[in-house]
């Protein structure tokens, strides 16, 4: 299988089938695609932590954002400034056509490798 979202040099050895998004990347640019046109930093933290009841750091957020965007994932623009900011402007977020592939390799992994797989808590009788 060609992997198109990593370029290997001729010297790499590792056994690595596959470097993929990690987890909170992915929910990244899933609450950024929900979201749409009204994907923004504190919208996106919101739509996650709503998701995973958990909550999340503004500042590993906007470091995975840097990071999507380094990679060409995703893009991010400045904003206009409105009254209920502040005056702030928002940066805004769009998931780029190479982001929406490596999200959908993403999921598309995770429910190959779970296929067949039950998560049921068994209960186990407890002696006295």
């Amino acid at each position: 299988m060609k992997n198109r979202l990593l370029t290997l040099d001729a010297d790499y050895k590792h056994n690595v089938a596959v470097i993929m998004l990690g987890e909170f990347e992915y929910l990244l640019l899933t609450a950024a695609v929900q979201l749409g046109e009204e994907a923004y930093g504190a919208a996106i933290r919101k739509q996650i932590e709503d998701a995973t009841h958990r909550p999340c750091s503004i500042g590993a957020m906007y470091t995975t954002l840097d990071r999507l965007e380094t990679k060409g994932l995703l893009e991010t623009w400045m904003g206009d400034a409105t009254p209920q900011r502040g005056g702030r402007a928002k940066r805004m977020v769009r998931v780029t056509a190479k982001g929406t592939r490596a999200a959908v390799a993403f999921y598309e992994a995770v429910t190959r490798v779970t296929h067949g797989v039950s998560w049921a808590v068994k209960r186990v009788a407890v002696r006295p």
